[in-house]
């Protein structure tokens, strides 16, 4: 069984994320995708929203999406906050030794490598899926590019009071509004 790994800090999720695990899951051949949100940005981004928040708007999204083979992953918790992918990709290979690993990349993380520890390590964990986003093209990519929606344009969109509802699906915008998280989040 292989696995895809989707990080990121979800903050919040939108449907570029939506969008390439959709595309991940009919094109490559893996038996499931996990999104995993980060319980503490390895690069020291801050995180405008807690875990556990994250973690749930994230869950929401998966389900709107309609994906079995989909799921959230809370496995970063584990790690006690201090992990990055090397570490996380042990940890699943320890915790699940009779499972393959991919790593789904977006072209935008291209130029972070060189900060990412053990990037040499990590390839030999998991196989790297790249994935190409608007603005970061990919030298002789094939696949389509991701559309241009960050989450940083998303929190900008709902702490000025503007319209998300084209970037964040209805569930997600809903709990969001809800809870009032990134209302008073100052854009980044």
């Amino acid at each position: 069984m292989e696995i895809a790994l989707l990080g990121g800090s979800f903050d919040p999720p939108h449907v570029g994320h939506l969008l390439a695990a959709a595309y991940v899951l009919a094109t490559e051949p893996v038996d499931e995708l996990w999104f995993v949100p980060v319980f503490g940005h390895p690069l020291g981004k801050p995180l405008h929203a807690p875990f556990e928040h994250r973690s749930a708007l994230t869950e929401l999204a998966v389900a709107d999406l309609g994906l079995e083979r989909a799921r959230v992953s809370r496995v970063e918790s584990e790690l006690g906050g201090e992990g990055r992918t090397v570490d996380l990709l042990e940890h699943l290979h320890r915790k699940h030794p009779d499972r393959k690993w991919a790593l789904v990349l977006g072209s935008d993380l291209a130029a972070e490598r060189p900060q990412w520890k053990r990037f040499d390590r990590i390839e030999q964990l998991a196989r790297i899926i790249p994935l190409e986003r608007a603005g970061f093209p990919v030298p002789g990519g094939s696949g389509p590019v991701l559309p241009e929606v960050s989450s940083t344009q998303v929190r900008k969109l709902l702490a000025s009071g503007g319209d998300a509802s084209h970037l964040v699906p209805g569930p997600v915008l809903r709990a969001i509004q809800a809870a009032g998280t990134y209302r008073m989040t100052a854009p980044a």
